[in-house]
């Protein structure tokens, strides 16, 4: 199979679909690969690179759609990458549909194939494609919020984890799966005051004997978090429903109530946000004020450290693009109940059934269409 690997255009967005070590694998495979010129080249892979490795380089993004079978991207392809797909060709790449309809609009007019890393399962419940990013994501919330409570930034001018004599600051982690369980590890280890709030107890007993009485533990509901965000001075928002429009659960009401200069960081942006008052911000500007608070929103958090994230996506991301290239998207999804999960669009048609409900599509499951 022909698979492109075109360069990510989203701001600030440097990472690259595919590692020189997975196109290597790729072409040991018996297949072709297509690089867009200088695709990896900010994060120190470059063409040279690639072409060591088998690929073959070509100039624009158009080359790279026009020719591939599959294209494998890391964002969400803009307006005119959309338009630049073919009928029957697959797209393998994160989507978020659920609150961005324009997308889902043109991903179901190009009468394409998209498949989605964020929906893909595994038999352990958990979403292979999306924890690599979110292990990173959760990371950077805390050295992203750390940074934002610096004075100069506009925050209340604490150091997070203080020092002798003085209290760290107080972080509240709504979420305990893998951004906020990686949120709570980086905040603990700055010597922060840190509380993780969930609605799984079992998710809440597996925590504290993770981390013990140096993690506070709460079961999430509206009192509890109003009590703890009220008093915070760090918020990451850690919450997701697969495939849907992330809940608000905390409110401007809530925000009124907050420590002036205070942090909110939602790493929920992808999916909507689960802030009342998020709306997605890039790296070039990252912040906003509201209600005193300030707000971090990064859609692409990840592409702030694009290296790292590279290498962790593809590692994640290589079994499955070799699959759907050796076997065709049809063989490769019937063979894998949770790979067919990823199947969001497919020839018009909306397949992933919390994307259809969050936008008033009609739903056809995955398996009638394959």
């Amino acid at each position: 199979m022909l698979v492109g690997i075109p360069k990510e255009i989203k701001n600030h967005e440097y990472r690259i679909g595919m590692t020189p070590a997975g196109v290597r694998e790729l072409v040991a495979a018996g297949h072709q690969v297509l690089i867009e010129h200088n695709g990896g080249a900010a994060i120190g892979l470059t063409d040279a690179m690639y072409e060591a490795a088998g690929a073959s380089i070509v100039d624009t993004a158009q080359e790279v759609f026009s020719r591939a079978e599959l294209i494998v991207k890391v964002k969400e392809p803009q307006p005119i990458e959309c338009r630049m797909l073919s009928p029957g060709q697959v797209l393998f790449t994160y989507l978020h549909l659920a609150p961005d309809p324009e997308q889902a609009r043109l991903l179901i007019e190009s009468q394409a194939i998209a498949i989605a890393y964020e929906t893909v399962t595994d038999s352990h419940h958990g979403l292979p494609l999306l924890a690599p990013m979110s292990e990173v994501a959760g990371r950077m919330a805390i050295q992203a919020g750390a940074h934002c409570l610096e004075k100069a930034q506009g925050g209340l001018g604490m150091l997070l984890g203080g020092v002798p004599g003085v209290a760290p600051a107080k972080v509240v982690v709504i979420g305990g799966g893998v951004v906020g369980t990686n949120a709570a590890r980086m905040a603990l280890g700055l010597g922060a005051d840190v509380t993780i709030l969930d609605r799984s107890l079992t998710r809440l007993k597996e925590l504290d004997a993770l981390y013990g009485p140096a993690l506070k533990t709460l079961y999430s509901t509206t009192e509890t978090l109003e009590q703890e965000v009220t008093a915070a001075d760090l918020v990451i928002g850690a919450v997701l429903i697969p495939g849907a429009a992330a809940p608000k659960l905390v409110t401007r009401a809530m925000l009124g109530r907050m420590k002036k200069g205070a942090v909110l960081v939602d790493v929920a942006i992808d999916q909507g946000g689960c802030f009342e008052t998020s709306r997605a911000t890039t790296h070039q500007q990252p912040t906003y004020v509201e209600e005193g608070v300030i707000h971090y929103c990064v859609a692409n958090m990840p592409g702030g450290v694009a290296r790292t994230s590279t290498f962790a996506l593809t590692n994640a991301t290589l079994p499955y693009v070799l699959a759907l290239a050796s076997k065709g998207y049809r063989q490769a999804l019937q063979d894998d109940v949770h790979f067919r999960n990823g199947l969001n669009i497919h020839r018009g048609q909306v397949t992933h059934q919390a994307v259809a409900r969050a936008l008033g599509y009609g739903y056809v499951p995955a398996a009638e269409v394959i």
